[in-house]
């Protein structure tokens, strides 16, 4: 008998007292707890013995004559990048600056072959051989939990796109498969309250047996990775699959029920990945990454997938996971030392990935499922935010990459995630010793007779024509994977119409490159010093990320680049005092880097991307189309509050609302509730602020945000609260007698 039938009823249940008030249990805002336990994972000590046994065969030809392809590919095209690179030093003999930048030189060449030859694997693959769609399942037979982890998030905006995806989902007749739960770590007092009243109101709007959950942590341990845990240890053992989302996630109805059932269909499967494409961008920035993931990514994702097969990645959301193998498999360890290197693993979807891959389950991507989305940041300065985050994350993997056990692919995404960020100062570090070199040349007398005997000269310098070809081999190579998605989107025509036909297309890629080219050595020297913040020693921190549009104050813009836009100054008069062809040569790298500020500001600006949108530039098929559940999510998130327009927010709501007070502490955890004689510093100035308070107002006025939450996670806080008065007892009589 499957999972479904023997399921009790889990929708919420409402009892009422006579006077109309809730019960404490009125309204349940989790299921019953189903424990599952997630011990913490050892990476010096692993047991080959206690892998997942596979029962069902899987050709692995092909998916090694793939791998053979992209890594063969890419170590011939580095082989022969490095032989013409040596040829152009080798003039005259190579000095030990000139082995430095034959060095650095490999270094960046074998990270843009190894995508080129990815991308032209992915683009094959979808000329001959892509799958065909498989049909909808008519039946599941284990239940899944849709899982949306939000950290102060605008509260309208994650409920909505939950409601859009729960409605395609129980339009299929599937929906009793599925169970949706909001795991809120919201530090914000504001936005805590807004939380449950939005889900209150939507849980009204959507019905008893909605299958929808709440659940608010007093304290976000360990971040996303610890949300999920916390899921997983309270709830896991009632899931067989739980499917994962961030914040700014969307998946339509189809998507999640054929994650599903190839989850239920592959019992070698531990993760499941889709493509998430970007929507919803207005300015200038995002859209060029809309852009550019819509036309390019899907080539270097099918690249991915093909090489990788069923050693694959996880990118933490927008994906399905075996519950039991997760909670067995990927408790993650807490590494030893302090930040950054050390402590709480940030980057945690690799690693869960790999040690769920070193378990003996598969890990896969879906590339040509579609149906699965997401957003990006607004503009370059809230990329810079996030990728200082995702830094950290990745150079940490440095400390798990010698893990024991791990899969050499494991490795492999390992050693691609670093790369990610260590490239950038790799490649500052070639411009400078290029400039060392070009600077000692033009300056500094050669030695053309050493002290050694030789029965030639030294001569110190470049063969000018091979420099030419491998430059222009470089921007080849690295132009490819773009070329290769442009190809792609032509010959699809409802790509190619979506995107505003074949002329516009080809433009929008033309401008796409151009712009790319110009922001690359922003994000260089951005990169680069995040990199060394952290080789230095010091740690990030972990703010919401800013999801909406909207221009940055032109002031944070100038502080955040007058740095970069010096760099580009300092560079421009240093090549015109050695040399005018360097210039020349490093013109697009001077060019971004003194239109820094102006670059950052103008791509930031929303009515830039929408002025070209209207000509019809840089368009996505779904932008012509708009995807139902993308749609149906964004009329949710702006339509008109289900509550009344006077609706009290925060501490006012506990205070005049006795039903939703009702309600709040409801939804507190037992585990959350206070014990005698554990009292925090929070809690005692809220405790003392309360008694001096004569109003509700004047109680808030005093109150710190800390305080706040303080109040709203305890019931005796709470109680107090709701004594307080709207206006001075005086103020009360001189009303009553007037």
């Amino acid at each position: 008998m499957d999972a479904l039938s023997n399921s009790q009823p889990t929708g919420p249940v409402v009892t009422q007292l006579r006077d109309g008030a809730p019960t404490p249990d009125a309204f349940a805002c989790v299921p019953p707890e189903a424990p599952l336990a997630m011990p913490t994972q050892s990476l010096t000590q692993f047991n080959r013995a206690l892998r997942h046994k596979n029962i069902t065969r899987y050709p692995v030809f092909g998916g090694w004559l793939a791998r053979l392809f992209v890594f063969g590919g890419g170590l011939g095209l580095t082989v022969y990048g490095a032989c013409e690179m040596y040829k152009v030093v080798e003039v005259g003999g190579v000095t030990p600056l000139e082995w430095a930048l034959l060095f650095l030189f490999v270094a960046n060449f074998s990270w843009i072959a190894l995508a080129c030859t990815s991308s032209l694997a992915g683009f094959i693959w979808f000329l001959f051989f892509p799958p065909k769609p498989s049909s909808p399942p008519v039946a599941l037979r284990n239940r899944t939990a849709i899982v949306m982890p939000v950290y102060n998030e605008t509260p309208a905006r994650v409920f909505g796109a939950v409601a859009a995806m729960f409605e395609e989902v129980e339009a299929s007749g599937l929906g009793r498969a599925f169970e949706w739960f909001f795991l809120s770590d919201t530090t914000d007092p504001e936005i805590f309250v807004a939380e449950e009243q939005t889900f209150l109101a939507m849980r009204e709007r959507l019905g008893p047996g909605c299958h929808l959950f709440y659940r608010h942590r007093p304290r976000n341990l360990n971040r996303k990775s610890g949300n999920i845990e916390d899921f997983v240890t309270r709830w896991g053992g009632r899931y067989e699959h739980m499917v994962v989302l961030d914040a700014d996630s969307l998946m339509a109805g189809h998507t999640i029920i054929a994650l599903a059932a190839a989850m239920e269909a592959d019992p070698g499967a531990g993760i499941i990945q889709t493509r998430p494409l970007i929507v919803n961008r207005n300015t200038l920035f995002a859209r060029l990454q809309q852009f550019a993931a819509r036309i390019y990514g899907p080539v270097i994702a099918a690249g991915v997938s093909v090489s990788m097969g069923r050693d694959g990645n996880y990118w933490g959301h927008n994906a399905i996971i075996r519950t039991m193998a997760f909670a067995a498999h990927c408790g993650l360890p807490v590494l030893r030392g302090r930040p950054p290197f050390g402590g709480h693993i940030l980057s945690h979807d690799f690693v869960e990935a790999a040690l769920i891959r070193r378990a003996g389950y598969a890990v896969y991507m879906l590339p040509n499922l579609g149906g699965s989305y997401e957003e990006c940041p607004p503009s370059l300065i809230d990329v810079s935010a996030r990728d200082r985050r995702w830094c950290q994350g990745n150079l940490q993997h440095l400390r798990i990459l010698p893990a024991k056990g791990l899969h050499p692919m494991s490795r492999q995404h390992f050693v691609t995630g670093i790369m990610a960020y260590a490239a950038s100062p790799l490649w500052m570090a070639q411009l400078m010793v290029g400039i060392v070199i070009v600077l000692q040349a033009s300056y500094i007398r050669p030695e053309y007779f050493t002290s050694a005997f030789t029965l030639f000269p030294t001569w110190p310098r470049f063969d000018p024509q091979r420099s030419l070809e491998l430059f222009a081999l470089t921007m080849t190579v690295l132009l490819l994977p773009k070329i290769f998605g442009l190809a792609l989107a032509l010959v699809q025509g409802a790509t190619r119409r979506g995107a505003g036909g074949a002329a516009r297309l080809v433009l929008s890629a033309a401008f796409e490159i151009v712009m790319s080219a110009l922001l690359a050595p922003i994000m260089m020297l951005i990169q680069s010093g995040h990199v060394m913040h952290f080789v230095f020693g010091f740690d990030t921190g972990w703010d919401p990320q800013r999801r909406d549009d909207g221009s940055i104050p032109f002031a944070a813009i100038v502080a955040r680049h007058r740095s970069h836009v010096a760099m580009g100054l300092l560079t421009l008069i240093a090549g015109f005092s050695i040399s005018p062809s360097l210039v020349a040569w490093m013109s697009p790298t001077i060019l971004g880097l003194l239109l820094a500020i102006f670059l950052s500001w103008g791509t930031g600006l929303r009515s830039v991307g929408l002025a070209l949108r209207r000509a019809g530039l840089l368009m996505t098929p779904e932008e012509q189309i708009t995807p139902a559940v993308v749609a149906r999510a964004n009329f949710l998130a702006n339509e008109p509050a289900r509550l009344d327009g006077e609706a009290l927010s925060g501490l006012h709501a506990l205070n005049a609302d006795p039903q939703f007070r009702a309600f709040h502490v409801a939804f507190l955890p037992r585990r959350q509730k206070r014990r005698n004689g554990d009292i925090s510093p929070e809690w005692a100035l809220a405790d003392a602020k309360l008694s001096d308070a004569g109003t509700i107002d004047e109680a808030i006025s005093w109150l710190r945000p800390e305080e706040r939450m303080a109040i709203l996670q305890d019931q005796a806080l709470i109680a107090r609260l709701a004594l307080l008065p709207q206006q001075p007892p005086a103020a009360e009589s001189i009303a009553s007698a007037g």
